[in-house]
């Protein structure tokens, strides 16, 4: 037996129940904006295990959605933006930002928090991004 969207929206409204309806995303997130400046040169190449703490951090900005009702029961899409900073020693996320909005300045103080905290390292550190 065939049935038709409008009736399984009738039943749907009918039997009061939420649905979210399948939306192809309209583009996928991403933090290139055009010509870059200079990319540093990759000097992990892979290499991500290391025995010495504080020596090599990773990080990436991500975008995470999620839902959000308000007062009237209304669904909408919220985004967030972690830029967590993760030590290759131990798999320690060491320092981490949180924000609505993909922005430098957010990774920058980030950094300089993360920077604070391997300057017991000894060795030469190594902070490792995508995007050089």
């Amino acid at each position: 037996m065939d049935v038709n969207k409008e009736k399984v929206q009738r039943i749907v409204q009918k039997l009061g129940l939420q649905v979210t309806p399948f939306t192809r995303k309209s583009r996928k997130y991403s933090s290139y904006e055009g010509t870059i400046r200079r990319i540093a040169p990759n000097k992990i190449h892979r290499r991500f295990n290391t025995c010495i703490p504080h020596q090599k951090i990773t990080t990436d900005t991500t975008e995470f959605k999620y839902y959000n009702v308000d007062d009237k029961g209304r669904m909408t899409i919220q985004k967030l933006y972690p830029d967590p900073f993760m030590d290759m020693f131990n798999s320690e996320i060491i320092r981490y930002g949180i924000d609505k909005r993909p922005s430098a300045q957010n990774v920058m103080n980030v950094l300089n928090e993360a920077i604070e905290i391997t300057s017991d390292c000894v060795y030469r550190r190594i902070f490792h991004s995508d995007r050089g």
